[in-house]
């Protein structure tokens, strides 16, 4: 199985998740943040992995501007996940790994399981303790069939 996780991050968290998917995903897997993924080459790979942290509800402004360059993925198999804060007030806005499912199904792409949050410990983080082994634990159940 071939594998592109593109993330985006803005203090290290979502970096630190992406990595911990991209090593710990069955086959072959490249680890990608967004500015350096070229949205044409999803269609190439087996799965798609795309995260990004939560930014008053929804992906962070470069991930969202590489979503809408992303063209159609009919039949891509695709997840998402996301960083987030635990706080009960960020449930009001939503999380980014919903819009990002979202977008992915509209451009014709099939999610391989629901989305997933990732949490952090404040604005900045760190994450949550034991979160990097369940990013590792949730990449080990990804399969793109």
């Amino acid at each position: 199985m071939k594998t592109l996780v593109v993330y985006d991050s803005l203090y290290g968290n979502t970096a630190q998740v992406a990595k911990a998917i991209g090593s710990a995903v069955a086959g072959e897997s490249q680890v990608l943040r967004v500015a350096q993924a070229n949205p044409s080459e999803l269609g190439s790979f087996d799965l798609v992995v795309v995260g990004a942290p939560t930014q008053g509800g929804r992906a962070t402004e470069a991930m969202q501007a590489f979503l809408a360059r992303v063209p159609a993925l009919e039949g891509a198999r695709v997840a998402v996940f996301d960083t987030r804060l635990r706080a009960k007030w960020v449930k009001v806005f939503g999380y980014a790994a919903g819009k990002i499912a979202e977008r992915m199904e509209a451009l014709g792409a099939t999610l391989v399981t629901e989305p997933e949050g990732f949490i952090v410990e404040g604005k900045k983080g760190p994450l949550a303790g034991g979160e990097l082994e369940r990013a590792g634990a949730w990449a080990k159940d990804l399969r793109p069939d």
